[in-house]
């Protein structure tokens, strides 16, 4: 085992290089100058989601005025933009702002331990084969909530028998020929959404196979009055009034769908019907079970979905697998469906941090026992802070706002003299609620190892930018449950720090 010794004590390491990673690395050195950090990424390649996710169609599911950066204008025609123009749109902004130099690529964090001692992070990251450690005062987890490495995929009967290719959007093969071929996609969500009427444009058919529907809303792909207003106005400002407008109109249709969901399902349904081809059966393939906003909506941009139903290049069929053929699926009404290739757009895999490691003072965070303190940090998990995005509107919403709480912390605690930050749940009686308050399959599956909210401030989740922004932007960063601790007596501070590499 060997090691070099150099300075690199850090004050803040960020982990990913995805859309909040980036975002995370602009506010800091905007809101803290001088504040050195860097920025840790698994894999060679600015994007997360954006560049991972390379299956027909990848496009937004939320405006890209919402899901656009505060500090960068969305200046691309289409509102709801694909994955191409949203991972140049990332890479951009890192660019733009020099960030990309604080990147480390092949990094592949394992492992992050808290010292109270040092009042410092130890960072264990994989590069190469090698193990290699860095410290900083303060983490930042900017890792997404799914497996990169691993999606979820039912073990259906007989799916070995199947001659054709079984393909999972997450890991999408580069030269998949679809061209002519009878494809079954397996799945409701944005995902299968999105798959059906990009492959439908090659396809000899495309048959979308779900066990129940979801609710779906048509949007322009563009937005007139954004694209007037940028010529008439300054970028920034069009770019804000209009982020401004969508918010506004998310907030209220999220309330509408709470408060009255029979009537909000209603006219959700209404919309659809012009769209679709005579004499479909709507209470069976559009209907869902639940309530809006239970789960998310599913977005289609200028209604291609429906456009690829009515021409009949694709067909819904509601029903349940009974077994994989060698030429398709088995179902178990006892229709059969012929496939060529079989799409098993069938959902995710969370995870806390990317799969990483949290150890405070020898002891590991088990996150499904600890709440989230404004939805950014783990009750008893000092100088950690966790960038989560909305559930219920765009995810650069919440990213944007957690990122300059976090920088005003860090400034308060630089002024005052503080080493430490740490939430402290007040009441460990408190009753404690689901993170995700969704009913979809991914989070209900997940929901024992995910952190918990509580019932009250500062550990319920508002789920509601104009409360967050005045909670997160506005008010001030003290509250009772938040200890602050000065530098201990013997800290990191007076001692060199190192970079170590451990052949694995």
């Amino acid at each position: 085992m060997g090691s070099k010794n150099s300075n690199v004590d850090l004050d803040v390491i960020i982990i990913g290089a995805g859309l909040s990673g980036i975002g995370a690395a602009v506010h800091l050195q905007k809101r803290c100058p001088g504040k050195t950090y860097s920025i840790l990424e698994g894999r060679e390649a600015i994007g997360g989601t954006w560049d991972l996710f390379r299956y027909p169609g990848i496009r937004s599911d939320s405006d890209m005025f919402t899901l656009g950066y505060d500090f960068k204008p969305w200046s691309n025609p289409k509102a709801i933009a694909d994955g191409s123009s949203i991972r140049a749109y990332v890479r951009e902004a890192a660019a733009e702002h020099g960030v990309d130099r604080h990147i480390r690529f092949g990094h592949a964090v394992e492992r992050a331990e808290w010292d109270t001692t040092q009042a410092r992070w130890t960072i264990h990251a994989r590069c190469k084969g090698e193990v290699v450690r860095l410290t900083a005062r303060f983490l930042m987890t900017c890792a997404g909530y799914y497996k990169y490495a691993q999606s979820h995929v039912p073990e259906w009967t007989g799916m070995k028998r199947f001659k054709g290719p079984l393909v999972v959007p997450q890991f999408w093969p580069e030269n998949l020929d679809y061209s002519g071929k009878r494809v079954v996609v397996i799945g409701s969500g944005a995902t299968a959404v999105t798959i059906v009427p990009a492959m439908a444009e090659k396809a000899a058919h495309v048959t979308m196979l779900q066990r129940s529907p979801t609710y779906m809303v048509s949007r322009p792909g563009q937005d007139e009055l954004a694209n007037r207003l940028r010529k008439l106005l300054p970028a920034k400002l069009a770019y804000d009034l209009v982020r401004t407008r969508n918010v506004l109109l998310q907030l209220l249709f999220y309330k509408l769908a709470r408060s009255r969901p029979e009537k909000t399902k209603e006219r959700l349904l209404a919309l659809l019907r012009p769209e679709l081809p005579e004499g479909f059966d709507i209470k069976k393939h559009l209907t869902p079970r639940y309530a809006p906003w239970d789960q998310r909506l599913c977005l289609v941009p200028d209604n291609d979905f429906f456009k690829a139903l009515k021409s009949g290049a694709a067909s819904i069929v509601t029903d349940e697998i009974e077994s994989f053929t060698e030429t398709g699926l088995q179902l178990k009404s006892g229709a059969v469906l012929e496939a060529d290739i079989i799409v098993a757009a069938t959902g995710l895999e969370l995870e806390n941090v990317g799969g990483i490691k949290l150890v405070v003072d020898g002891s590991p965070v088990v996150f499904g026992e600890k709440f989230l303190y404004k939805g950014m940090m783990y009750s008893g998990v000092p100088n950690c802070a966790n960038v989560f995005g909305y559930t219920n509107a765009s995810w650069t919403l919440k990213a944007d706002l957690t990122c300059a709480h976090v920088c005003r912390l860090l400034n308060h605690m630089d002024k005052n003299g503080f080493a430490q930050v740490t939430p402290r749940l007040a009441d460990p009686a408190m009753k404690p609620a689901p993170w995700v308050d969704f009913s979809s399959g991914y989070i209900q599956r997940a929901t024992a190892t995910l952190p918990k909210q509580g019932l009250r401030a500062p550990w319920k989740l508002h789920q509601n930018y104009i409360l967050d922004l005045v909670d997160l932007r506005l008010a001030g960063v003290e509250n009772p449950e938040l200890e602050f601790k000065p530098f201990p007596a013997v800290s990191a501070a007076s001692s060199p720090l190192t970079s170590e590499k451990v052949t694995a």
